[in-house]
């Protein structure tokens, strides 16, 4: 991983790093704030904030259902840094109307305000849909093969951090009058712009595609042509269990730190970051111990070792001792506490044993197909993902409105990790 490093001084990878990087960091600082901003202001009532949530990962998950099958032909048969400019181009306008939203819930307007945000979550997801099949479908034609693993793991380290920042501006920005925010987000859509521009030549490596614009049979045509594949099969299910289970965690995670912890949205931004880092030190690791080899080899173990972090988690949440009725522990006040460090610390355990699980998953989705179809097959997988993700969504409405708490919900997680760990340790039979 350290000579994945040497990646970064190359143009064939780092305008696109750069270019993800700030994707990431602008889409997490707007989403946190729309986030602190419903569960702090708007909403007193952990069901509504987590309805809430559970809306808005639904709408920013939606596009990738209906318009994968869709990317992954334009990318597959167009130049892929032709696209990441007009994405980036659209990028500038999205921001505007969430920007407007802002502004409108903070002068009053609450409904439209939030409305405006919701709409805004959707066009990112739009975004991110047909950026999403570009960031790893162009890293097996501009690096060499040794290299796809260590780019992988950067840009899977890299998004983290940039959610990790982004986390920690949206804290830090809700505080501040709300141009700082506005500023912000157009400010590093523009800079996103300009990096994107970097991107060297992708052209297609195979045939003109013939555009099924129909998201229906588009998806089921790409899935039914992706799936058929045992190995393929294996992984895309093992990556869609981890993204039901990050579903799930995004969902019930600010209520959780609001309601059980009691903490303010300051302490829920430095949870997240927390997390973030997590991951990105997960990719980091990963790399090291497989040496730059694309395998499954501990991705089982791995995903065993985050549900067991998750029931650990869930244990100390219970055992917190909350604040004062009506108050919230600040930052300083969280971590007065006896049983912060090890919150935290498990936290960015749960988080370490996740990127080591997903990230060799998307190497190997990448590198076990001909060039002319990553992009098509990483739309197959975000299609199964986003299906997965939106029945973890629904899941996570429909227990709660039976009652469930969030660190209950956690325990639900924990389940979920066992069934990743056996479809991992399947395609790990598979195909090493």
């Amino acid at each position: 991983m350290i000579n994945a490093l040497g990646l970064l001084k190359q143009r064939r990878f780092l305008p696109l790093f750069t270019t993800q990087f700030l994707g990431a960091f602008n889409d997490n600082l707007f989403k946190t704030s729309m986030v602190l901003f419903a569960t702090y202001t708007v909403f007193n009532d952990a069901g509504q904030e987590a309805n809430f949530n559970a809306l808005a990962t639904g709408l920013g998950i939606l596009p990738f259902f209906l318009l994968s099958a869709l990317a992954g032909q334009l990318a597959d048969s167009h130049d892929k840094a032709r696209i990441i400019r007009l994405v980036k181009t659209a990028e500038i306008g999205i921001m505007a109307i969430g920007s407007a939203g802002l502004i409108a819930a903070k002068l009053g307007h609450v409904t439209a305000g939030l409305a405006l945000m919701l709409g805004a979550v959707l066009l990112l997801g739009i975004h991110s849909t047909f950026f999403g099949p570009i960031k790893y479908a162009i890293l097996p034609q501009h690096l060499r093969p040794c290299d796809v693993l260590g780019g992988t793991g950067l840009v899977e380290a890299g998004t983290y951090l940039a959610i990790l920042l982004g986390t920690v501006t949206a804290g830090f920005l809700v505080r501040l009058p709300v141009g700082w925010t506005i500023g912000a987000v157009i400010g590093f859509a523009v800079i996103g712009l300009f990096a994107g521009r970097q991107v060297p030549p992708a052209p297609r490596e195979g045939p003109l595609l013939h555009l099924n614009y129909n998201p229906f049979t588009a998806s089921w045509r790409l899935i039914a042509a992706t799936l058929h594949i045992p190995r393929l099969f294996l992984a895309i299910c093992a990556i869609s269990f981890f993204w039901t289970i990050a579903s799930v965690l995004i969902i019930v995670f600010p209520p959780l730190v609001k309601n059980v912890l009691t903490a303010d949205e300051q302490v829920a931004s430095a949870a997240i970051a927390v997390f973030s880092v997590g991951v990105a030190l997960g990719s980091v690791i990963i790399n090291t111990m497989l040496k730059g080899n694309i395998s499954a080899r501990y991705s089982p173990m791995s995903v065993i070792a985050m549900g067991g972090f998750v029931v650990l988690f869930s244990i100390l949440s219970r055992n917190w001792t909350p604040a004062a009725a009506g108050q919230l522990y600040g930052w300083t006040g969280f971590l007065a506490q006896p049983g912060a460090v090890p919150i935290l610390l498990t936290l960015l355990a749960i988080a370490v044993t996740g990127g080591m699980f997903v990230v060799p998953l998307y190497a190997f989705l990448t590198t076990t197909v001909e060039r002319d179809q990553t992009a098509r097959t990483v739309a197959a997988n975000n299609v199964v993902n986003a299906g997965a993700m939106t029945l973890g969504s629904v899941a996570v409405l429909g227990i709660t409105a039976l009652g469930a708490t969030p660190e209950n919900m956690l325990l639900l997680v924990a389940g979920m990790c066992l069934v990743s760990a056996w479809i991992a340790q399947r395609l790990h039979r598979a195909c090493d």
